[in-house]
């Protein structure tokens, strides 16, 4: 199997908003996600703290990545959808981008 790229985004929420957080994410953000291509592998609040979050992505290569969060996140339906909503509960993030293979998404992968 061929390496994917995968995206990790860690989220610090506003004390508080996790939960919130959480409803905007699986309700709105990821189907739009989905709709738009996007594999989601995993999301979800930390084990340790309801206001730390994750978002894993995955993508064929960084080129990919890059042209696929692009259009994301230049769309009417983020800007006009969760955005807002989004943005407004993260007080801090921090994004990392690791190459792995198919088997190790797989054993990342919720029953989203």
């Amino acid at each position: 199997m061929k390496n994917k790229i995968i995206e990790i985004l860690q989220y610090t929420l506003k004390k508080g908003t996790g939960e919130e957080f959480h409803q905007i994410m699986k309700e709105i953000s990821v189907p739009l996600h989905s709709h738009n291509g996007i594999d989601v592998v995993s999301y979800g609040n930390s084990l340790h703290d309801s206001d730390c979050y994750y978002l894993i992505r995955s993508f064929d290569d960084e080129k990919s990545m890059a042209t696929a969060l692009g259009n994301f996140y230049s769309s009417s339906d983020w800007k006009e959808g969760p955005r807002e909503d989004i943005i407004s509960r993260i007080g801090e993030s921090m994004k990392s981008v690791l190459t792995v293979s198919q088997g190790a998404i797989e054993k990342l992968r919720k029953g989203i």
